[in-house]
């Protein structure tokens, strides 16, 4: 790292408004405080420019001229790097887009670090014009995101080059965080000169890797290529439960991503120094709701099992005479928030399986209303952020001032867009035209689940998308025991029967009754339009007019 004029570093920083906070003055005050102490510290300049938008990208390109450019923000898989609009609003900047900005300085920037969350798309489209990027190819957390850029230029710096200064940033994250030990990605050039024009080549012998399928079912493992962003929603969350006291409420149908995304909000916080618990219900055993002090204890000793504590639930629970919901809270205050300085997130999962016992739900639920209202004011309850995650509409009673679902941050999960479905679908290594994109939503909407085992059965090449399409609907299909498990619920009512009857009549929207049509949008078989349902997508339209009528 030696030359006649010192090395510019330029970083970018961009933090829309209406984007999760991120600690960006943090990591240029500490890149800048480690090249001043570095022992070549002369031969690098450090250049910033702060709330970036395109235009100023641009601009520090050309004026600066800089042998590195750093970018520290948000990315997005499919959208790209979050830079700002003339609002101040996100605005983002595609891989596409990056490319042909950097094409246009081939040979004279020598390394680009973008980081940001999900950046390694972007990587991959601008590492032919330079020598070295680096991306992320997942949610990057500040401390990981910090630890990294110290690492990197402290090694700089001291006279690494730019491959031993990136395994210097990853050892750095791995003293950080086991979660986003393997995050960074390093694509080198294998030239510097400049990539030649596309000419017709003869097909290379080596086969390419192939892609490596997810089976779609269950949550959406972390750092899987195959999960999507729904923006603003995951920036929303992960601004939120950083905050005292926070608490967001996840609602949407059966296999829509609520688990995933808890998941996401619990590693979020992981990576910003709390605890974070899944909670999983449907692991309680039928006994557990026998009583509320059975449920309570198991409630308890569930956390203090994933957060490694000795403490005795069944003891504590012996202790005085105290009713149930004050041994809860004090065993949560004394034994599992007063033990350690950080704040603890739980994720509550499938909630709804408690709405099923009613005296249950109703003192467990007013109980985590009663400590959400106690983290507005007492420091120790502050240190306690809820994520609580149901399908059904809450039908149990209760009191407004108990109830902890008309409080917090509400979130819905949305179905994906026609161009969510096409990403997806790239990330299955297929190909399909908007028309084709078109014809499969028509099909199954943008439910995730169902969009998930339409591309995971074309990309497999055991049927074309036409014939998919005749099968899907039929006990044929990919979808029989999803279908089935719907049809055998709602035989169990006749009142929904008839109502799904109603629906799938006309291609009109139905004004049926609230609590059906309230019953039918929690399975995840309608969606509202006004005060009238339709039907989700063909798929339940052609399955259940086979099959109810």
């Amino acid at each position: 790292m030696s030359g006649e004029r010192p090395k510019k570093i330029l970083i970018l920083a961009a933090a829309p408004k209406d984007a999760a906070r991120l600690r960006l003055d943090e990591e240029v005050r500490e890149i800048q405080a480690g090249l001043e102490r570095a022992k070549r510290r002369e031969q690098f300049e450090i250049i910033s420019r702060w709330a970036v938008r395109s235009e100023d990208l641009r601009r520090a390109l050309l004026d600066c001229e800089p042998d590195i450019v750093h970018f520290s923000g948000h990315g997005m898989r499919t959208e790209g790097l979050a830079l700002e609009d003339k609002s101040g609003n996100v605005k983002f900047a595609s891989g596409e887009a990056l490319a042909g900005l950097f094409k246009l300085f081939v040979g004279k920037v020598e390394c680009v670090l973008l980081n940001a969350c999900y950046s390694e798309a972007q990587a991959e489209a601008i590492f032919p014009y330079v020598d070295y990027v680096i991306g992320m190819n997942q949610a990057v957390g500040d401390q990981a995101a910090l630890a990294f850029a110290v690492g990197f230029y402290d090694a700089l710096g001291a006279g690494r080059s730019v491959e031993e200064a990136y395994a210097f940033g990853c050892s750095a994250i791995d003293f950080e965080s086991v979660l986003e030990r393997l995050t960074p990605v390093l694509k080198k050039r294998t030239s510097a000169a400049p990539k030649p024009s596309p000419v017709p080549v003869p097909p290379s012998p080596i086969e390419p890797e192939p892609i490596r399928l997810e089976t779609p079912e269950g949550q959406v493992p972390l750092g899987s290529p195959f999960y999507v962003d729904r923006p603003p929603i995951e920036a929303e969350c992960y601004d939120t439960i950083v905050k005292p006291g926070a608490l967001i409420r996840v609602k949407a149908a059966r296999q829509m991503g609520k688990t995933s995304l808890m998941m996401r909000i619990l590693a979020h916080a992981q990576a910003q120094g709390c605890r974070s618990v899944p909670v999983y219900c449907q692991e309680a055993e039928g006994e557990i709701f026998a009583s509320l002090d059975q449920f309570l204890q198991w409630f308890c000793a569930t956390i203090a099992e994933e957060l490694g504590l000795d403490a005795d639930v069944e003891l504590f629970w012996r202790r005085g005479s105290l009713g149930s919901k004050r041994k809860c809270t004090n065993y949560m205050q004394q034994v599992i928030l007063a033990a350690a300085s950080s704040p603890l997130v739980l994720g509550l999962d499938e909630v709804d399986l408690v709405f099923q016992h009613l005296k249950i739900a109703q003192e467990f639920f007013a109980l985590l209303r009663a400590w959400h209202e106690r983290g507005k004011n007492d420091p120790v309850w502050q240190k306690l952020r809820l994520v609580i995650v149901h399908s059904k509409e809450v039908y149990i009673p209760l009191d407004m001032h108990q109830s902890p679902f008309n409080v917090g941050v509400p979130i819905e999960l949305p179905e994906f867009t026609l161009e969510q479905v096409e990403g997806l679908a790239q990330c299955h290594g297929l190909r399909l035209s908007p028309e084709q994109v078109t014809e499969l939503v028509a099909m199954v909407g943008g439910h995730p689940y169902l969009v998930r085992v339409a591309l995971y059965d074309l990309a497999r090449q055991r049927r074309s998308l036409a014939q998919w399409l005749q099968v899907a609907p039929t006990q044929e299909g990919p979808y029989y025991d999803h279908l089935r498990r719907h049809l055998l619920n709602l035989q169990g009512s006749p009142n929904l029967v008839q109502a799904m009857r109603q629906v799938i009549a006309t291609r009109s929207p139905v004004q049926i009754g609230s609590d059906e049509a309230f019953q039918l949008r929690s399975m995840g078989l309608v969606k509202f339009q006004g005060n009238a349902v339709v039907p989700l997508c063909d798929l339940y339209c052609q399955y259940f007019r086979n099959h109810l009528n």
